[in-house]
């Protein structure tokens, strides 16, 4: 999945445990009627995928949906979800580097009449 937006924040990267464990959290505003604030995080190699990206950048996120389930104490089951990202774009402004505007349509000369020298080999 992708998520397109404009960056909120960009966390610092936390470790965690004897193991070393990273994390970084991003968060992006979404561009839609609604917009909405996701929290994205990014584990262990992927946390240096962020370094070179800056607040209010527009970016494209390719992302993981994950879910996991605990038993608190009582018996009862919780569930939490959280979004992982693995992969982060720039997305180019519009009217950046796209393909460059076509010229007028009367620039082009019609073709006003089709030679009886060439075979109409069209099957229909």
């Amino acid at each position: 999945m992708e998520i397109t937006g404009k960056i909120k924040l960009i966390g610092e990267t936390q470790t965690f445990g004897a193991s070393g464990f990273r994390k970084r959290e991003l968060v992006v505003t979404t561009d839609e009627q609604y917009p909405q604030m996701l929290m994205i995080e990014f584990v262990q190699d992927k946390t240096d995928a962020l370094n070179s990206y800056n607040v209010g950048e527009d970016v494209k996120v390719s992302i993981n949906l994950r879910g996991r389930e605990w038993i608190n104490p009582e018996g009862v089951a919780k569930y939490f979800n959280s979004i992982q990202g693995w992969r982060i774009e720039k997305l180019q402004a519009a009217g950046g580097q796209g393909v460059p505007p076509v010229e007028a349509i009367d620039a082009f000369e019609p073709a006003d009449k089709v030679s009886d020298n060439e075979p109409d080999d069209l099957p229909f």
